[in-house]
This record gives C-alpha cells, structure tokens and sequence, in this order.
C-alpha cells in the first residue's frame, strides 16, 4: 500500500511503498476512501520538520535538555547515536479519515467487514491507504452520511470538545476568535446551542462564510474590542473559545479584555499561553484547556486496549463524541460540505501539499483525498526485495522494529558475520525506515513469515513485552535459534510453558541481559574469579519516574518495571557472584501520592547458592539528571566499585586500578556476537537456560515477597 510521510530531521515529504498493517485483536483494517489533510496541525509539523538543527532546538527546548542529561549519563557518541535514529524516523501525517472495513479483530463484535466507518487519531488515521484503527476511535457512519462529509469527524470532533467545555447556555453571547475548519464548525454547534455568534478572523472570505454558516456577526481581529462590545450592548462576552493559530500571546490577552466579569474563556487553537494576570484576575475567569477529541484521549487503555468508560460516569468520550458529530450531519445541522474547498486523488498529494506550504499561491480550507478504492489489498506481504550479496552461516527474522531495534540492535548485528532476511513490522513506517537504511530481504506484517520459512534458522524479538512469551515459543516450535529482548516472560505461567518447550527442542534461547557482556563487568569477573570467595554485593539504580499510566507499567502489557527493568540487575548479580539466586526478600516504598507507582523504589535482598549476597536499591526518586547505576562489589580482600558503566575502579591489596571508555559500554555489542557465535557452534550459550529461567522466576518472587512480606525460596 501506499502512504505519505515526512521526515522530521529534512522536512521532505513522500510518497512511500509499505506492507498494510497487521490487524491487532481490539482493532479493524481500514481500506480509506477519503482523508482530511488538517492544514493548520499539519503545517505546523511540516514548518518544524523544516527548521535547522537550531531551529529545532528553539522550538523544543525542553527536548533539548532531555538531551543535554542523556549526554551526561550516556555519553556524547551514544546520544548522538539515539538522536540521530529519532531523527530519522519519518512522521506519518494525517488523523481524520473515512473508508471500508477489510478486517476485523478477534475482539471487535459491533463492526464488521465492508462497513463504513470515521476513523480518528494521529499514528492510526492516517493519510495512507489502509490502517490499522483501535476499536474506540472507529465509528460506523450512517447510511445518509458520505464518505466525504465523514472524513471531517475527527475534525469536527476537537470543535466539539471546545464546546463541551464552553458548557454554553440557551442565549449566551459567545466570540469565537479564528474561523478555520474547527473555528467554522464551533460556530455552528454553538448555534445548534441556542448561543448568539461573533465571528473574528484576519480572512474576510472565512468571516463571510461564517455568517453563511450562522454566525450572527463577523469582525476583523484588529475590531475585536469594539466588535464585541456593540454585539454584547457592553457587558461582554459570556465565553470565548479560541480557535486561531498564532505565535503570539495577544488573542490570549484580548479574550480576556472582551470577556464580561466572571466569563470563560476555552483555548482549542495552537496559541502560547500566558495569561495576564490583570486583565483575568480583575474578572475572576474561567480559563480552560479542550484536551483535542475529548475523554479517553492519550489513555493507552481507552485509545489502544479498547477500554471504554462507563457511560454513567463519562458521558462524552472521544468516541460517543465522534458519534455525535456523524448525527449531526445526518440531521444537517452540522454543514460540512462547504467547507470543501479543494479535492485530490491520493496520488497528487504532493501537489496538496505545495498548496498547504504556499508553494502554490491558492486560498484553501477543506482539503480532501480521495483514494482509489477498486485497489485489493491483501493480507500482509513483503513489498520490497533485495537480496543481500553473499551466503551466511545466521540468517535472521526480526519481529518488531521499534525505537530500541533501530538505535541498538540493528546498527550492531549488520556488522555481524550474518544477515537480515526478513522484519516482521506492524508498524508501516518503521517497516520503511528500516528497509530503506538496511539491506533487508523484504519487509512483511506477519509471524507466519518468517516462522514458515526454512532459509531462516533465527529470530529476533524486540516487540512489546506482553507478545515474548507466545512468540518464542512459536520460533522455537518452527525450530529456530532465538534471541529476546527482556523479559522472557511476564507471568510466571508463561515462563513455564517456555520452559517446558526449551527442554524439548535443541535450539539456542537468550534474553537480552546485556550487562553481563559489558567490559565493566568482564574487568570485574576476571578478578573475582581467581579470589575464589563468596561476593557482596550492592547496585543502586537511579531509574527515574515513569508515569503510572505508561504502558510499562500496566502488568499485562508491560509486566511492571520489576519485570521488565529490575531482571537486568538479577542477571548481573549472578553473573558476577557466578551463582544461581536461592532466595529474595524485598520491600517498597509505599504512599499516598498517586504520580508514584508504588513498585517503582523498592529494595531487594538476594542469596545465592554459593553463599553471596546481594543488596539492590532500584529507585525513582532520584534527580534524574544524576548517573542511573552505580555497583559495588567486596570478596576475599577485593572490591570492585562501577559507575554508570563509564568508569570502574579495581582495587586489591592497597593497590587501584581504573578501568574507563569514553561512552557507556553496557555490552550490547558483545552481547550479540557471542549469541550469534553460540549458533554457529563456535562458543557454548552465552546464558545457561537455568539462569535465565531463575532471573525471570526471581523477578516474579520480588514482587510476590513485597506483597507478603515474606523472604522466599527461589
């Protein structure tokens, strides 16, 4: 299929060859018939995409700074590395489209193939000719609705919201500043409020389409003053709601000068906010925010896993909201086509664009595309094909290329005595980012691909935890070699049907603790190993706040921060004391306060088998500008003292030796080699089964030992 992006580091848009995407379980396939470019959001993208490296770091500066700690904590090549891998992941555009079902989810039950359905949200409405859309932003369109008007939902919808939290009342006197697409349909949702209209805009032609559309008085921005206060018979105006785009603060200050006492004033536009104290203070107002389509917005529950909100308790969510807007353009009282000002086939999106950027001097409003629906798309297949030059002993199946595989696994196993098959990709971009900077076989968005196919003898996995389990039992039922990325597992049940598939194949298995593998660590075991004694052991992770509601920490997607963090320091652990874990006790902060998840600062008490102990402080509380690791060890005379795998000090019988690399070396290239090597039969398993087994089992126990307060038997 085809679809369009920009790159964010050139700002060049294109039109670009990709595999549909995979139909998850709580979503539907979407062939789109027709697709609304949102000139003012997506402009702004494409201004950004195109500024210098400098301009860039203007308008982001708080990006700047989250790169300036990295550089601190990780080291200026490592940054540069990370940067430059975002960078060049293109920005898929467009979140407002319309089409087909081609296929639904096991989970869907209200919606199936060849209904028609308005589509919402960036990263899934795309401008493409097929998406993957979550069941909660898919609405199925009335019969009386096209698909045309139907592309202008999504749209609607963030005009709507804006309304919603204007709460207006029948006869309320109510400025809308800015008449664009959402600025023309909140004026007639207000008007479908019972609400008197003032229109302001700097465009004359959008001002007299406004008072087409309702508005029941138009000014130009300079009259607003004595504009609204002729429309109001000078008490002012009960709401405004700002719909306008503007760099400058002065529409913020003007609502306030033009708002009676006690008004509200509602930001939807894109305008910096700097409320000035006087002008709001003196009339007490309400200022408030319009969070885009409404509740259930950025909840990864709600968006992605298909969580509704009972409607009891949220009466408005994105979805019913979406519904709303499609009714009333059913009814006719939301006119939306003639805001229609320009029409393009999907294939002349580029020429859409020049318009957009002022490339070509035309005015617009309503942008379409329409795509070509008499295309057949089938289930997922590769679309690109180079063969890579020479025969290799690996020949390698990646499932999932997100930001992780693109900044560190890929740049490391192409410099491996291996090659790249065949990437397994839901995601379309990633699909093409990664095709066009490697030399991969072909590209596809199903398992089946690579597991079917006798060529390829390994896999790779570095998809979203809670998928581990399943898909290394799948490649190591099809007879591959398998490396993934931790964790194993995020259930104990899981890790054992992994368990009792590994015994019965005889095929490589590794997760990526890729500690063990730095020179740090090797430095260190090479003089543990001639002392010959039980170890101490100390290691301190100033790990930072992740919100609640990230996805890692949800425990069926991302198993928790214990599972999916703390196994690394397990595995170290053990593979410096070079000895199985016996036991665990541990305990974790608890409080009231909500924005700390309370498994987040535990520490963690471990014995080993040959008599070692093990002590790990694995917190979020720390200043997260501040080295993340720090490790120590003590056995037999000697003590051995890392910092943030930058810098480790030796020392033994008074003597010290330092031991430092210029950027982190927290082993990933040594890591995969020796995986890699381990299937040639070069080198035995880089990780005994058994201790990956007991790290993951391990990681299960803290959490059941801070529950209980008990110390347990691993």
């Amino acid at each position: 299929m085809k679809q369009i992006i920009q790159s964010y580091k050139t700002g060049k848009m294109e039109m670009i060859e990709v595999p549909i995407p995979a139909c998850g379980e709580n979503g539907i396939l979407v062939q789109t018939s027709y697709s609304l470019i949102s000139a003012g959001t997506e402009k702004m993208l494409i201004d950004i995409a195109k500024k210098s490296m400098l301009g860039k770091a203007k308008a982001r500066p708080d990006l700047v700074q989250q790169v300036l700690n990295k550089v601190k904590k990780e080291g200026l090549f490592s940054t540069i590395q990370k940067v430059r891998t975002k960078l060049e992941v293109p920005v898929p555009l467009g979140y407002s489209c319309a089409g087909r079902v081609l296929m639904t989810g096991s989970k869907i039950k209200t919606l199936q193939p060849d209904d028609r359905v308005a589509c919402a949200g960036a990263g899934f409405a795309n401008h493409a000719e097929v998406n993957f859309v979550p069941k909660n932003l898919a609405v199925k369109i009335p019969d009386s609705v096209t698909d045309e008007q139907a592309a202008f939902t999504t749209l609607a919808v963030i005009a709507l919201q804006g309304v919603r939290q204007c709460n207006p009342t029948i006869g309320e006197r109510v400025v809308v500043i800015g008449v664009g697409l959402i600025g023309l349909i909140t004026v007639q949702l207000l008007k479908s409020n019972g609400c008197d209209v003032l229109a302001i805009d700097i465009d004359q032609n959008r001002l007299n389409l406004a008072e087409k559309l309702g508005a029941d008085a138009i000014a130009e921005s300079q009259s607003i003053i004595e504009a609204t206060d002729h429309f109001t018979s000078g008490i002012g105006a009960d709401a405004v709601i700002i719909t306008a785009a503007s760099k400058s603060n002065q529409i913020v200050s003007d609502a306030g000068s033009i708002s009676r006492l006690k008004g509200r004033v509602i930001m939807v536009g894109m305008i910096p906010i700097n409320i000035p104290r006087d002008i709001y203070y003196k009339k007490e107002l309400d200022f408030r925010l319009s969070m885009s389509y409404g509740p259930g917005r950025y909840d990864p529950e709600y968006e992605i896993n298909g969580q509704d909100y009972p409607l009891p308790y949220v009466r408005w969510t994105e979805k019913r909201n979406m519904e709303t807007i499609l009714k009333f353009i059913a009814q006719r009282r939301l006119d939306v086509d003639s805001l229609i000002t320009h029409r393009f086939d999907f294939g002349q999106v580029l020429d859409a664009y020049k318009m957009i950027n002022g490339e070509i001097d035309e005015p617009y409003l309503g942008v379409l595309l329409k795509y070509d629906t008499t295309r057949q798309h089938e289930p997922p297949i590769a679309v690109r094909t180079s063969s890579p030059t020479g025969k290799k002993e690996i020949t390698i199946g990646l499932i999932g290329a997100g930001n992780f595989a693109q900044s560190v696994l890929l740049p490391r196993i192409f410099k491996e005595d291996c090659v790249l098959d065949t990437l397994v990709e839901t995601n379309p971009v990633n699909s093409a980012v990664v095709s066009k900077k490697y030399p991969i076989r072909r590209i596809a968005s199903n398992l089946d691909d690579v597991l079917n196919d006798d060529k390829i003898n390994t896999i790779f996995i570095t998809t979203p935890h809670y998928l581990h389990d399943a898909q290394v039992i799948q490649a190591l039922q099809a007879g591959k070699h398998v490396f993934v990325e931790k964790p194993l597992a995020i259930s104990e049940d899981s890790l054992e049907q992994v368990k009792s598939v590994y015994e019965k194949v005889d095929r490589h298995l590794m997760v990526g603790f890729n500690r063990r593998f730095s020179n740090h660590a090797q430095k260190i075991r090479e003089q543990l190993c001639a002392i010959q004694t039980p170890v101490v052991m100390n290691y301190i992770i100033n790990a930072g706040l992740i919100p609640a509601e990230h996805w890692i920490q949800n425990p069926n997607i991302g198993g928790g921060r214990i599972i999916g963090e703390v196994c690394h320091f397990v595995d170290f652990m053990q593979y410096i004391s070079d000895s199985n874990i016996s036991a665990v006790f541990a305990t974790a902060i608890r409080t009231e306060n909500k924005k700390f998840y309370h498994n987040d600062s535990v520490q963690i008490t471990l014995d080993f088998q040959n008599g070692s102990i093990g002590n790990i402080a694995y917190h979020a509380l720390g200043d997260s500008s501040l080295p993340k690791e720090y490790f120590e060890v003590s056995g037999g005379g000697f003590t051995a003292k890392s910092y943030d795998f930058k810098r480790t000090e030796l020392t033994f019988n008074g003597k010290s030796k330092r031991f430092s690399t210029h950027s982190q070396d927290k082993g990933f290239t040594m890591e995969y080699r020796s995986f890699i090597r381990a299937v040639k039969g070069e080198i035995p398993a880089p990780i005994k089964f058994d201790s990956l087994y007991i790290t993951t089992l391990t990681t299960f126990r803290i959490l059941e030992s801070i529950q209980t307060g008990l110390k347990l038997n691993i």
